[in-house]
């Protein structure tokens, strides 16, 4: 029966399947290792915690129950234990004492139950959505405030090749999934949806999070008669960066009635500092500062007049907000979208404690045939394309530095030697380079960028990491729990071209060439300055410095040999 076990005779009538689970009995003890979680447990059981589980959830007959089962996952996470194999490590007997029994399953049966529990994820998102209800139930606020913002989980193995997500807190391009969640303004969780082909924000948003919330959010009768009389009141708020910025994602939220808080991603001249006035605000929490503020209608490219609020820093920055919430203060708006960082806050506090981006089981599973994947035909075009046209470009540039160099010493050479010589060979290794058999010269691939993945043939893409328990493990271990920007690469130091003789494009022609920049020394070095928002094969990518783009494209070991200073 293992060690600590002893309640024998409910262990036996559990094996002849006469026993439906052990009763959760506490017993009065002393020194009991990790004690202290148990003053947790009114609050995990006011959180829901077994509120729905008989509802949702079934196990066979068996000595560990589902009450059991939830509550060990529970303490498990107070504990600090990040995973089941953390388990083996300690005593079952102690941590039987603490979920009311003589002592905790194997990690083996553990697994196996939870197996059983998470084989439909559906299941899982019923279960969460129904908690969810609950929990924006009890919101004792007025109007209320949602967060949406994405997580990127990075996967390091190689059991499947995932596309590339760029991660802020690396600065770099990582094979990872994407979580969209949707957070309380204090940072409690309500909702996650896992993208293992990303969409974007703005695409997450009408196709996950609205309809969500529009299933979940109930209306009150007050709220039906405030929206039925006045055509500007709103029926919640949505939060969210500049990624959402959309004015036709704005008109269509707003038609449900359905409020916008988030950055201006498009901001006009700066606003004369006369119109901003002090104002005194208190945060979510709880502490008063200081903020200048001011306020205008604001009319965007579709005709949809909103509120726009900025915030002057000392610094002599201003801040831009844009927002469809017309009835409450500019002050409450300014210090509700400055609140999202909580969301940042819940990310890193959930990481740290526990292991949100830990892996819970380890497999693969294909992705689902509604899912659009980019097509690996247009996307071998499309690269093709891409260094055609950049040595269209290095080449354009170097016939320009050409004909800059030449105008100098023209005057007193032939006019037949140098330039005219040079000429010819530039132009016809431009029409070389204009002309590849290879690829259409001057347009895009025929091929559809997207497609489903029953049209392509099996490959490592088309599978995605197992997340049936992950997201039911996830689900109890964040939701249970917790109810108690990323700054771009700067440009390296470019040389000094305050000289008399050093003109962008122009090389002095006795003098030596200037050196490759150490970024620029690898082989086969790709730029990306034609297209700086979007990365090779499709990945989203921040705007680079101008200053980082004309060093990059100019000393490139790929320019032809061209030296400028």
């Amino acid at each position: 029966m293992g060690n600590g076990a002893t309640r024998s005779l409910e262990r036996v009538a559990a094996a002849m399947g006469e026993l439906e689970s052990a009763p959760i009995e506490f017993q009065s003890t002393c020194d009991v290792a990790q004690g202290g979680v148990l003053l947790a447990l009114p609050a995990l059981l006011a959180a829901g915690l077994l509120c729905h589980t008989a509802e949702f959830y079934q196990l066979p007959k068996g000595f560990y129950g589902i009450e059991s089962i939830f509550l060990l996952l529970g303490l498990m996470a107070l504990a600090r234990i990040r995973s089941l194999e953390q388990l083996r490590y300690q005593a079952p007997g102690e941590w039987g004492k603490l979920v009311g029994l003589d002592r905790i399953p194997e990690v083996r049966t553990l697994r196996a139950k939870l197996k059983l529990l998470c084989q439909n994820l559906g299941r899982a998102m019923r279960w969460n959505a129904q908690l969810a209800k609950d929990w924006i139930a009890r919101q004792n606020d007025a109007e209320l405030y949602f967060y949406c913002d994405g997580h990127v989980r990075v996967y390091h193995g190689d059991q499947t090749a995932l596309p590339r997500h760029y991660v802020a807190r690396e600065r770099l391009c990582l094979r990872a999934t994407t979580d969209y969640w949707i957070n309380a303004m204090d940072g409690q969780p309500f909702l996650y949806v896992n993208k293992e082909v990303d969409p974007g924000l703005i695409a997450t948003l009408q196709q996950d999070v609205i309809p969500w919330l529009e299933a979940s959010v109930a209306k009150t009768p007050e709220q039906e008669r405030r929206l039925a009389e006045d055509a500007r009141t709103h029926w919640f708020t949505l939060v969210f960066d500049r990624e959402g910025y959309s004015p036709e994602l704005f008109a269509q939220m707003w038609k449900k009635r359905i409020a916008i808080l988030s950055y201006h991603k498009f901001p006009q001249d700066d606003w004369p500092r006369e119109e901003f006035t002090t104002h005194g605000v208190l945060l979510a929490g709880g502490e008063t500062v200081t903020m200048q503020l001011a306020e205008r209608g604001s009319q965007l490219s579709n005709k949809l007049w909103l509120r726009e609020i900025r915030k002057l820093t000392d610094s002599g920055h201003q801040t831009s907000i844009l927002t469809t919430n017309f009835q409450a203060p500019m002050t409450t708006l300014a210090v509700s979208l400055f609140a999202r960082w909580s969301q940042e806050n819940f990310f890193r506090y959930m990481r740290e404690h526990y292991s949100l981006d830990r892996l819970i089981e380890y497999g693969t599973e294909p992705i689902p045939d509604a899912i659009s994947v980019v097509n690996p035909a247009w996307r071998k075009l499309d690269s093709q394309i891409r260094s055609q046209a950049g040595q269209r470009y290095r080449l354009a540039a170097q016939f320009g530095a050409l004909a800059l160099s030449e105008q100098g010493t023209l005057a007193g050479r032939d006019s037949g030697s140098g330039f005219g010589d040079r000429q010819p060979q530039t132009t016809a290794e431009e029409n070389r380079a204009s002309h590849s058999s290879e690829v259409p010269a001057g347009g895009r691939p025929l091929h559809a960028p997207t497609h489903g993945t029953q049209a392509l043939h099996r490959h490592s893409q088309d599978d995605r990491l197992s997340c049936r328990i992950q997201h039911g493990v996830a689900a109890r271990r964040a939701y249970g729990t917790w109810r108690r920007r990323c700054p771009c690469p700067t440009a390296p130091d470019l040389p000094d071209r305050s000289g008399p003789d050093t003109r962008l494009g122009c090389q002095h022609p006795d003098g030596p060439a200037p050196p490759s920049h150490p970024s620029c020394s690898r082989s086969g070095h790709r730029t990306t300055a034609r297209r700086p928002q979007c990365h090779a094969d499709g990945i989203s990518w921040h705007q680079a410095h101008f200053g980082l783009q004309t060093r990059v494209i100019l000393i490139s070991p790929r320019s032809g040999g061209l030296n400028v200073n």
